[in-house]
């Protein structure tokens, strides 16, 4: 919603402020000029980047639309499932787990909870660590390290459409400037033509560097750095298992546990304490 504003914004206040000014909207359209700023930048996007890139990266300008994957509801589900794991580990022991973990998709455990039930990147990390746990790692130290190179590693994947993004954002202007410079040459061409005429190609010339710094800073940038921030508060849900884990793992309670997995999230997303307390005791028998 906000991305959509906010293009409107920029092209409202670019176009609008030039049409107030006395421009004439006919003299912004080069569709050569586009062709060769966008064309040759679509060239060496796909130059640059790797096929898995390439395909994923519509998937992930629509994530731009969406938002982040998870709301405040997701995260609160996602403490209230650890509290109800970490209390089965204290009271069964780490072996009564492994049904769950071995077979999370016939789990009546996970099925409680349906956001995480069907998001199988985070059942994945969590059983992974879970079965660690049970065959015998119990040194924290080492399993953070583990878990931070493995989200790390997520991280990385999804950033690198980002990254991508943001190459196309900064090559742009400098595109630009080689639609302006075969602007002028054409103009150069001309030189003996009128002065309405070499006015026209000049001013043609110039809508290159226009059009290639909007697009830039009004647009791609905009776009690969909301994805990034995006990314980032996508990554706290993993973040927060990853605290909870290993403070299962350090021997507490679940319901501190949890309240150090809580207190890792961003604040916008963070369910109070009082939330969390009441959603785990509505919880059945572990």
């Amino acid at each position: 919603m906000f991305v959509m504003i906010g293009f409107g914004v920029v092209i409202f206040c670019v176009f609008g402020g030039y049409v107030l000014g006395g421009g004439h909207m006919g003299v912004l359209w080069m569709p050569f000029e586009f062709m060769i700023i966008l064309g040759s930048a679509a060239g060496a996007f796909f130059i640059a980047n790797p096929k898995s890139v390439i395909s994923h990266t519509g998937k992930e300008i629509g994530h731009l639309f969406k938002g982040p994957k998870y709301k405040k509801e997701d995260y609160l589900e996602v403490l209230t499932m650890m509290y109800q794991v970490f209390k089965i580990a204290k009271t069964k022991g780490l072996l009564a787990l492994e049904q769950h973990v071995e077979k999370p998709e016939d789990s009546p455990l996970f099925q409680q909870f349906p956001k995480f039930y069907a998001d199988h990147h985070a059942i994945a990390f969590l059983c992974t660590y879970l079965r660690l746990m049970s065959l015998g790692a119990d040194n924290p130290h080492e399993l953070v390290d583990l878990m931070d190179e493995d989200i790390e590693t997520m991280h990385h994947e999804h950033q690198r459409v980002a990254d991508a993004i943001q190459a196309v954002a900064d090559a742009v202007p400098a595109l630009g400037i080689v639609a302006a410079v075969l602007g002028v040459i054409h103009t150069m061409g001309s030189i003996s033509e009128p002065p309405e005429v070499l006015g026209k190609l000049i001013g043609g010339a110039l809508v290159g560097t226009f059009t290639g710094i909007l697009v830039a800073y009004g647009f791609f940038a905009p776009m690969a750095s909301g994805l990034k921030n995006i990314y980032h508060a996508e990554g706290k849900y993993y973040q927060a298992m990853k605290t909870g884990m290993i403070a299962h793992l350090s021997g507490y309670a679940p319901a501190i546990s949890v309240e150090y997995a809580r207190n890792v999230l961003e604040p916008e997303y963070r369910p109070t304490f009082a939330q969390v307390e009441e959603a785990t005791s509505a919880l059945p028998p572990a």
